[in-house]
């Protein structure tokens, strides 16, 4: 059996005095299953670990990379894999969907990004520039631009249609690992292996915020939905809720083991 699998887990709507308890099916391997998911679906076809997943816009896709250097597509639905996309020529670390769903970009330890037709699989850019291990990727809500972190310690931006580099954001002092744009596109933030988070102008490049307080690498950054609020999670094993306006740490959520 192919032990590199994508696991699709489905939590159904509970009533608040139910009590939660992991479903497994027969078929499913001896896997942990939280508490309260079932086990929907395994997807697989990779040949190496798995780094990095994504859901399309509208759900019904799902993007994966591997250590096998390919990004594969998935029907959510059924696990068909429909697509087996090839032209990295190492790891591929994240990939990620474009607002609208038409395209993915993946990032590579090969040091280059790429940006693949999501319904054909045809490569259509192949984004260089960085020095180093390309370890996350992320579009702007409009579609027209691409971050990447790099092991190099810079975020560099791209155009999305052309490759042509916008953008170098300079400032960690290690590996950056994490890149996210927040929902209005003004601000991409990054974490780094250096402990801290920081926050861009996303036309300007300008570093407007430097948050620090994680006692390990940051391996992650999110925004809320509303753009208020910023999320990190770090080797620390904590997250760390931030105000996107002013960088003031609003909560530290413990728990991880």
């Amino acid at each position: 059996m192919n032990p590199y699998s994508v696991f699709l887990l489905e939590q159904p709507p509970l009533p608040t005095d139910a009590t939660m308890e992991a479903t497994v099916p027969e078929t499913s391997p001896d896997t942990a299953i939280p508490p309260g998911l079932t086990l929907r679906r395994t997807l697989r076809g990779h040949d190496d670990e798995i780094t990095s997943i994504a859901f399309s816009p509208d759900g019904g896709r799902i993007a994966s990379g591997s250590w096998d250097g390919t990004v594969r597509v998935w029907e959510a639905d059924t696990g068909r894999q429909v697509l087996r996309l090839e032209g990295h020529e190492d790891w591929v670390r994240s990939v990620a969907f474009s607002p609208d769903g038409g395209r993915i970009a993946s990032g590579s330890d090969d040091r280059t990004v790429r940006v693949w037709e999501a319904d054909t699989g045809r490569q259509m850019a192949r984004l260089e520039g960085h020095e180093h291990l390309v370890l996350s990727v992320a579009f702007s809500p409009d579609g027209g631009r691409i971050a990447s972190g790099s092991w190099d310690g810079t975020v560099r931006v791209r155009e999305a249609d052309t490759g042509r580099q916008v953008l170098r954001l300079e400032g960690h002092e290690g590996p950056v690992w994490g890149v996210a744009f927040s929902p209005d596109g003004d601000r991409i933030a990054s974490g780094s292996v250096d402990r801290t988070v920081r926050l861009w102008e996303a036309d300007t490049g300008r570093q407007v915020a430097r948050l620090e307080g994680h006692e390990g690498p940051v391996w992650s950054v999110a925004f809320s939905p509303d753009g208020a609020h910023l999320a990190s999670a770090s080797g620390d094993r904590t997250v760390r809720v931030w105000e996107a306006d002013t960088g003031r740490q609003m909560a530290r959520l413990e728990g991880h083991e």
